[in-house]
């Protein structure tokens, strides 16, 4: 088969590292095409070195298989991960549900939520207006310890499943055409994990008993060490039938076996409870069928055991592979008594071909990330290379600008060397004209100011008025006079002309006569040569009395361009 349609699995027990290789068939199945399960140390007491021997365990069967930078979807433990089954009201917008699902899981995760990697799967679609979710969390940092472990070895991580729900997709995969409600009973080593499964229902329960509490009884009862009684379980050990049944001529292989019942007992207590509050608490119906999985269940007479504790139950091996196609590479007789131990290596391996009903997946954020720059680089390196090509555009263009500007850059510099000397004579020709113009600016004063004293007299002339008043004189200030109202004043530079004259004041009313001097301010008050006097003190009249037939005025004016007399 081709390369593309290999899956690989990897089931992290507590006991248990169990690795296997699938193939997808064109029908849409999967075979089974090898498999391995290793033992690590299971005491309780070895927790602290658990991860290392597990990160030891699998670069053996990386070894193994010759793997390289394959993807791998792997299990974890249940008693690692928190899962807590918790009913909704039903709400029809589906990012409600995400929005209350995140609610429900910060107040039940028994962890700071930014501390965690969870998720969430519908279990319930809903009766009776309630729907059913169970929430996975784990805490961050022991799924990246865990996940290092497998990375370590150059594989790849795909999916992250909890071990239970692995073993809810063998189920529902193999046992579809199964009607009524099946428990399965997966007895772990540290754990055993219940699993009621039902058309459109699936509870999933763990209760704290497994392979390890009953050796741990028995290393306590016989006063010997955990790996020993670990060891003396696996050998001698099987679950006594009690009753009318004899007991084992070895004495101390009967006291293990009845170790082993009083736990089984135990065990079976709290089963019935889980059954009583399913179908209670979650409305469940009676189990019909007991399947048996896990490791622990291998023991001889488990099977009889749960047949006598629930007679009115089918009581069987889980097979995983009932649906699944098996290599003929694989020894049959090997497969047949591992089979109910392979569950989650299936479940796992559906998730890399089918749809399955249970999609958690507590994938670390580093991978999430990872994967995430992993689909954009093709995009990146895109965008890079069209950035390099744009700038190489734009260099092709600059420098093919630069060098057209340095062309007719030399072109205007020879062109402009012959109008250098032009312009030397142009500036030298503008020196000249400068020259004779300050040369010429006192005739051209003078000129002026020769004129200057007719527009004066001939602008205050025309700006008398016709009848009734008559100029008599024009006088500059004396040099006293202007000495003592300019004191800064150039000497020969007069800034006021004093004005003298007549006006008319018989044959009409006096005061109309009077008002001929204002008429005459008034007009000097346009003049562009003179300013008439801002005060009224400035301005003399003669009485009006009937002696005089006509009356003096006197009034300065003052320059407003006042020309050198000398």
């Amino acid at each position: 088969m081709a390369a593309s349609n290999r899956i690989l699995a990897l089931n992290l027990g507590t006991q248990t590292v169990s690795l296997a290789e699938f193939q997808t068939n064109p029908s849409g199945g999967i075979v089974l095409v090898r498999y391995k399960q290793v033992e690590i140390l299971g005491d309780p007491a070895a927790d602290a070195t658990r991860v290392a021997q597990t990160k030891l365990q699998i670069k053996q069967l990386v070894s193994e298989f010759e793997l390289k930078r394959q993807t791998i979807n792997f299990a974890i433990a249940s008693h690692t991960i928190f899962t807590r089954p918790v009913r909704l009201p039903i709400v029809g917008d589906a990012s409600q549900v995400e929005q209350i699902v995140a609610f429900e899981a910060a107040q039940n995760v028994p962890y700071p939520i930014d501390q965690v990697v969870w998720d969430w799967q519908l279990l319930d679609e809903g009766k009776g207006g309630q729907m059913e979710v169970i929430l996975a969390a784990i805490k961050s940092d022991l799924l990246d310890e865990i996940n290092d472990a497998v990375q370590s070895t150059n594989l790849r991580t795909g999916v992250v499943e909890i071990a239970p729900m692995a073993l809810y997709n063998a189920l529902r995969y193999n046992y579809a055409d199964a009607d009524g409600c099946t428990l399965l009973v997966d007895i772990g080593s540290r754990t055993t994990n219940l699993l009621f499964c039902e058309p459109g229902k699936i509870f999933p329960r763990r209760l704290n008993i497994g392979g390890s509490t009953i050796t741990t009884a028995i290393a306590k009862d016989l006063g010997i060490a955990f790996t020993e009684a670990d060891k003396r379980k696996v050998d001698d050990g099987f679950v006594s039938l009690g009753g009318s049944y004899a007991e084992h001529d070895d004495a101390e292989i009967a006291r293990i076996s009845k170790i082993i019942r009083n736990q089984m007992t135990r065990l079976h207590q709290e089963i019935a409870r889980s059954i009583t509050f399913y179908r209670s608490e979650h409305g469940g119906s009676q189990p019909v069928r007991v399947l048996l999985s896990g490791a622990t269940s291998s023991l001889p007479y488990m099977r009889e055991f749960f047949h006598e504790k629930f007679p009115s139950m089918d009581v069987e091996f889980f097979n995983p592979l009932r649906n699944v196609a098996v290599s003929n590479t694989l020894d049959v007789e090997t497969i047949g008594r591992d089979a109910h131990t392979l569950g989650e290596l299936v479940g796992l391996a559906l998730r890399g071909a089918v749809s399955c009903p249970m999609e958690l997946n507590l994938r670390p954020a580093s991978v999430t990330k990872a994967e995430h720059i992993a689909a954009q680089r093709p995009f990146l390196i895109a965008a890079g290379v069209c950035v390099l090509t744009t700038l190489a555009g734009w260099w092709q263009y600059y420098e093919h600008a630069a060098n057209t500007t340095v062309g007719i850059t030399e072109q205007i510099n020879k062109q402009a060397a012959p109008l250098e000397d032009e312009e030397s004579k142009i500036q030298k020709i503008k020196k000249d004209i400068e020259e004779q113009q300050s040369s010429i600016k006192p005739l051209l004063k003078a000129v002026e100011e020769r004129e200057y004293w007719t527009k004066v007299i001939n602008d205050i002339g025309q700006r008398l008025p016709q009848d009734y008043i008559w100029i008599t004189s024009f006088e500059p200030p004396t040099r006293e006079e202007r000495a003592a109202t300019q004191p800064k004043a150039r000497e020969g530079s007069p800034a006021v002309l004093t004005v003298k004259g007549l006006y008319l004041s018989r044959d009409a009313g006096n005061n109309e006569r009077t008002n001929i001097v204002n008429e005459f301010l008034k007009n000097l008050s346009e003049s562009p040569y003179v300013e008439t006097p801002k005060e009224e003190a400035e301005i003399i009249r003669g009485n009006d009395d009937t002696l005089h037939w006509a009356f003096p005025y006197t009034f300065p004016l003052k320059l407003k361009n006042p020309i050198d007399l000398k």
